[in-house]
């Protein structure tokens, strides 16, 4: 039998709350980069940790962390979004405008969370993904899986184009990182105050929002797609274990061999054509190695109930942690607080990612002894159903 977190509400699956919390840890681990230096947002590596160790780091977290854990967190996204649907049909609840109102909330604090704190936010791009979702949502589970397939290989072969583009010689938009000056002068910005710092933001915004309608978009409504497939034959209630042992071959096969090319293309300075196919090939195996991530902890939970109880809590309250991810490091990297922008090396990012998902982990523990929900949570449910949460003080 799976395993089930105490005090955790009765129509929750304690597997998809595991697995969330498991890709919250897996996303803070690979935007505190980015959180720590404006070299990184600026597509460059930081000039003051050049070691063998700092580039070890980099190696490791493209290869086996970058794009793979915020497709699990989509997956889950998608997933989640049939359980809100068989929740609203049991009730006798209108779906439509309850997920609407959702999705406005999603977006303005996606909005906020992108000028304030980190411009990599991933709420606004789900609220988007969100209106696919509620016009698909009566797609068969075997179509939805086909046009995630579809949008993933045409994504996979823009990416083929614009490397041949860069052959013959055309400039390809987005191919290019800002360059030096632009990464000393995001710097010198968030080192800054409040004022500053959201200037950068807005300037990092404006850049990125192009390519991530084009990129990012079709990216998450595939995982999703798959996340709602999936949903739909409640495959988290009762994995099949074959299909776990099957998406473990494949993803530590191929999805392995694929992502050691794609950091090969990120980190040899090679040039532009191989890292536009080394985007390509990302695309196509970054999800299979996100599937053996997901299959491995799915197999492991049953056997390593800790592991379970550990991770259940900071994925219930997925949407306050993500958030206060940004809001720490913001405090320790930026004008905000500490101001140590480019200032801590690579390892010791990694470090200062698991002291606070650990942090985040006992806070969870602990607020959901007394408390249903996350705080950001329950101020979004109150925003989809118009009202305050019923019991929000959980029983002693």
């Amino acid at each position: 039998m799976m395993w089930s977190p105490s005090r955790a509400p009765e129509d929750r699956i304690a597997a998809v709350d595991a697995l969330r919390g498991f890709a919250l840890l897996g996303i803070l681990m690979v935007n505190i980069a980015f959180l720590a230096s404006g070299y990184r947002m600026s597509g460059l590596p930081e000039p003051g940790f050049d070691s063998g160790l700092d580039w070890g780091v980099r190696w490791f977290v493209t290869m086996f962390m970058e794009n793979k854990f915020y497709l699990l967190f989509s997956f889950l996204f998608g997933y989640s979004f049939t359980l809100q649907l068989d929740s609203a049909a049991r009730r006798g609840a209108a779906f439509v405008p309850m997920f609407l109102r959702r999705l406005a909330g999603l977006f303005l604090l996606g909005l906020a969370h992108a000028v304030f704190l980190f411009p990599g936010d991933i709420l606004t791009t789900y609220a988007v993904v969100g209106l696919a979702l509620l016009v698909l949502r009566g797609i068969t589970p075997k179509a939805a899986l086909m046009l995630a397939v579809a949008l993933t290989a045409v994504l996979a072969l823009a990416f083929v184009a614009a490397a041949g583009a860069a052959v013959l010689g055309l400039r390809v938009p987005g191919a290019t990182s800002g360059g030096l000056a632009q990464a000393l002068g995001a710097d010198i910005l968030l080192r800054g105050g409040p004022a500053t710092i959201v200037s950068e933001h807005l300037h990092e915004l404006s850049v990125i929002v192009v390519l991530r309608v084009l990129f990012q978009v079709p990216a998450v409504l595939a995982a999703c797609l798959v996340g709602l497939a999936l949903g739909k034959r409640a495959t988290l209630k009762r994995p099949d274990p074959r299909m776990l042992r099957t998406l473990q071959w494949a993803g530590f096969t191929v999805g392995i061999a694929g992502q050691a090319l794609h950091s090969y293309s990120a980190w040899s300075g090679s040039g532009v054509v191989l890292r536009l196919l080394g985007q390509a090939v990302d695309l196509v195996t970054a999800p299979l190695l996100a599937a053996a991530y997901a299959a491995t902890l799915l197999r492991l939970l049953p056997r390593i109930t800790p592991l379970g109880r550990m991770l259940a809590p900071p994925g219930r309250m997925a949407l306050t942690n993500y958030l206060g991810q940004s809001l720490i490091c913001s405090l320790i990297f930026t004008g905000y607080g500490l101001a140590l922008v480019d200032k801590v090396s690579p390892p010791l990012e990694l470090l200062v990612a698991l002291a606070v998902f650990a942090a985040q982990a006992a806070f969870s523990h602990w607020w959901l002894r007394r408390h249903r929900y996350g705080p950001v949570e329950w101020f979004l449910r109150a925003l989809t159903h118009g009202r305050l949460p019923a019991k929000q003080v959980q029983p002693t």
